[in-house]
Protein backbone atom coordinates (compact mmCIF):
# COMPACT_ATOMS: atom_id res chain seq x y z
CA UNK A 1 0.00 0.00 0.00
CA UNK A 2 1.30 3.68 -0.74
CA UNK A 3 2.78 5.57 2.11
CA UNK A 4 1.87 9.75 2.60
CA UNK A 5 5.28 11.10 2.27
CA UNK A 6 4.13 14.98 3.31
CA UNK A 7 0.59 14.75 5.60
CA UNK A 8 -0.72 18.16 5.74
CA UNK A 9 -2.17 19.54 9.13
CA UNK A 10 -5.73 19.77 10.05
CA UNK A 11 -5.39 23.50 10.18
CA UNK A 12 -4.57 23.30 6.31
CA UNK A 13 -7.30 21.01 5.28
CA UNK A 14 -9.90 22.85 7.22
CA UNK A 15 -8.46 26.12 5.63
CA UNK A 16 -9.41 24.15 2.57
CA UNK A 17 -13.06 23.62 3.52
CA UNK A 18 -14.11 26.55 4.48
CA UNK A 19 -14.93 27.13 1.00
CA UNK A 20 -17.19 24.40 0.63
CA UNK A 21 -20.25 26.03 2.65
CA UNK A 22 -23.63 26.80 1.14
CA UNK A 23 -25.05 30.22 0.99
CA UNK A 24 -28.79 30.90 1.98
CA UNK A 25 -31.15 31.29 -0.49
CA UNK A 26 -31.93 35.33 -1.06
CA UNK A 27 -35.36 35.46 -0.06
CA UNK A 28 -37.84 38.95 -1.12
CA UNK A 29 -40.88 40.42 -0.23
CA UNK A 30 -44.08 38.75 -2.28
CA UNK A 31 -45.75 42.15 -3.23
CA UNK A 32 -48.96 40.28 -3.30
CA UNK A 33 -49.10 38.57 0.21
CA UNK A 34 -46.37 40.06 1.97
CA UNK A 35 -44.63 36.89 3.08
CA UNK A 36 -41.07 36.03 1.95
CA UNK A 37 -40.92 33.99 -1.25
CA UNK A 38 -37.18 33.20 -3.38
CA UNK A 39 -36.28 35.66 -5.42
CA UNK A 40 -37.10 35.37 -9.26
CA UNK A 41 -39.43 32.66 -8.08
CA UNK A 42 -43.59 31.85 -7.90
CA UNK A 43 -44.37 32.51 -4.76
CA UNK A 44 -45.85 29.13 -2.80
CA UNK A 45 -48.46 31.21 -0.75
CA UNK A 46 -50.20 32.63 -3.28
CA UNK A 47 -49.21 31.77 -6.69
CA UNK A 48 -48.34 35.20 -8.06
CA UNK A 49 -45.24 36.26 -9.96
CA UNK A 50 -44.45 39.18 -11.94
CA UNK A 51 -48.45 40.75 -10.91
CA UNK A 52 -49.96 37.75 -12.46
CA UNK A 53 -51.51 34.43 -11.09
CA UNK A 54 -49.41 31.96 -12.73
CA UNK A 55 -50.38 29.03 -10.32
CA UNK A 56 -53.84 28.68 -8.07
CA UNK A 57 -52.98 27.60 -4.31
CA UNK A 58 -55.68 25.63 -2.75
CA UNK A 59 -56.56 26.72 0.75
CA UNK A 60 -56.97 24.78 3.74
CA UNK A 61 -61.08 24.34 3.58
CA UNK A 62 -60.80 23.10 -0.54
CA UNK A 63 -58.15 20.30 0.54
CA UNK A 64 -60.02 19.20 3.23
CA UNK A 65 -63.29 19.11 1.11
CA UNK A 66 -61.33 17.25 -1.58
CA UNK A 67 -59.85 14.55 1.04
CA UNK A 68 -63.34 13.94 2.07
CA UNK A 69 -64.61 13.35 -1.52
CA UNK A 70 -61.78 11.10 -2.52
CA UNK A 71 -62.47 8.82 0.36
CA UNK A 72 -66.22 8.48 -0.04
CA UNK A 73 -65.40 7.50 -3.58
CA UNK A 74 -62.51 4.87 -2.58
Amino acid sequence: MPKVKHRHSKTRGRKRRTHYKTEAPSLSKCPQCGKARKAHHVCPYCGYYGGTQVKRIETVEERKARREKKEKKG
